[in-house]
């Protein structure tokens, strides 16, 4: 269990991990989802900067309701482009930070896994619940 102590974000993390852009209408988000078991998609740029995060819970805010308007029919709210509903400034981590650090964040935000993103605010992975949990079962294992 102490390997789990010397492991980095870098070592566990999906590299070159799925992204959208921030015109990727809705319907191209939830094929995504669909098609993977992901719980958020980073949204970049051109360049791979992360400008923001989408996720499931996102996705389901172009659905709520509001006092001052009445809800569109389906097809158009998942026409909407991806910015309007993503969650701008997500928390990140950077591929160097150790995983002890990463999990005690993920516990005390209660969140499912934070973009990584390099010196230059570029997307270079994505680390989640499930790669936690696997570091930690290798640790246990003496393998990693």
């Amino acid at each position: 269990m102490y390997d789990f102590l010397s492991y980095r974000v870098s070592d566990y993390m999906t590299a070159e991990p799925k992204t959208v852009g921030h015109d990727t209408p809705l319907r191209e988000l939830q094929r995504l989802f669909d098609g993977h078991d992901f719980n958020g998609v980073p949204v970049v740029d051109e360049q791979g900067q992360l400008l923001g995060l989408a996720t499931k819970l996102d996705l389901l805010k172009a659905f709520t309701f509001t006092p001052d308007a009445m809800v569109p029919r389906y097809d158009a709210i998942m026409e909407r482009p991806v910015h309007e509903v993503m969650t701008r400034e997500p928390i990140t981590v950077a591929p160097d930070l150790p995983l002890t650090r990463v999990l005690q964040r993920m516990v005390d935000m209660r969140t499912k896994g934070f973009p990584v993103v390099d010196d230059s605010s570029r997307v270079v992975g994505v680390i989640a619940r499930e790669d936690l949990l696997g570091a930690l079962r290798d640790a246990t294992r003496g393998t990693g």
